[in-house]
């Protein structure tokens, strides 16, 4: 299974982060294309420990049952329009869009260090890297499709 751990896979990343336009128009959900953008580099900035989240009641609930359903095979997916914690909601308008796209790329380069063995998601619990790894993968995949790229 893909992982953001791949160079690879990292290079693939940012090729299609290069290919989102101001008039990108979403498949689904009520971000913008600069919106979304920003939710990316928020989620990459909390992988790497710069935002806390304490741990959701439901997430330890359901939090292990639905990192099993979205990392089952390569072709399982993050549902749209999938709920996301509070902290990366982001509804303020953002001009600058290839500023945006460029603190993405370099957040995604940064994966090349990654040191940490795991890594407690507010949803999903203690994740292996391996796991944590290839859910980024997903993660940057839904919303580059979210998006058409």
């Amino acid at each position: 299974m893909k992982s953001i751990f791949e160079k690879s896979v990292r290079d693939e990343i940012i090729l299609r982060i290069g290919s989102l336009q101001a008039d990108s128009k979403p498949h689904w959900g009520k971000m913008n294309v600069t919106q979304m953008v920003r939710h990316c580099c928020l989620c990459e900035e909390y992988y790497f420990g710069n935002i806390f989240i304490r741990r959701s009641v439901a997430g330890r609930i359901f939090g292990k049952i639905a990192i099993r359903g979205i990392l089952k095979n390569e072709d399982s997916a993050l549902k749209k329009n999938a709920p996301t914690s509070p902290q990366f909601i982001v509804t303020e308008n953002i001009d600058d869009l290839e500023n945006e796209k460029l603190k993405w790329k370099s957040l995604i380069e940064r994966y090349t260090s990654f040191s940490k063995k795991e890594f407690t998601h507010w949803f999903f619990g203690t994740m292996t890297k391996e796991e944590l790894g290839q859910f980024i993968y997903k993660h940057c995949d839904h919303h580059l499709r979210q998006f058409g790229a």
